[in-house]
């Protein structure tokens, strides 16, 4: 590594995704309670209706969003975090979070 380089550059990608994981579970758990006490959130609901919940909760949880976002942009790179967000993490989210809520719920 460059003398100066960004401490994040000099930890491996695994101490990165453990250092990133708390962020990613703080702003999922927004997203489900918002999700789940949203009155249109039924058990049986479509793939494209839950969609739509998650984008109308994602602006009550941009605390912790964004916290996800800079702290991936710190580590991987500016932009980075957007991309995450908008790709794997989006990706994945209506998934885990019907399995999330059902837990939640019995």
């Amino acid at each position: 590594m460059p003398a100066g380089a960004p401490a994040w550059a000099q930890i491996s990608v695994r101490q990165k995704e453990s250092a990133l994981l708390p962020l990613v579970l703080r702003a999922t758990d927004c997203i489900v309670r918002k999700v789940s006490a949203d009155r249109r959130y039924t058990n049986d609901i479509r793939p494209v209706d839950i969609n739509d919940l998650i984008v109308d909760s994602i602006s009550a949880c941009a605390r912790p969003v964004r916290a996800m976002i800079a702290a991936h942009n710190r580590m991987y790179g500016d932009g980075s975090g957007e991309a995450f967000l908008l790709g794997p993490y989006l990706d994945v989210l209506p998934a885990a979070l019907v399995r999330q809520v059902k837990v939640k719920t019995r």
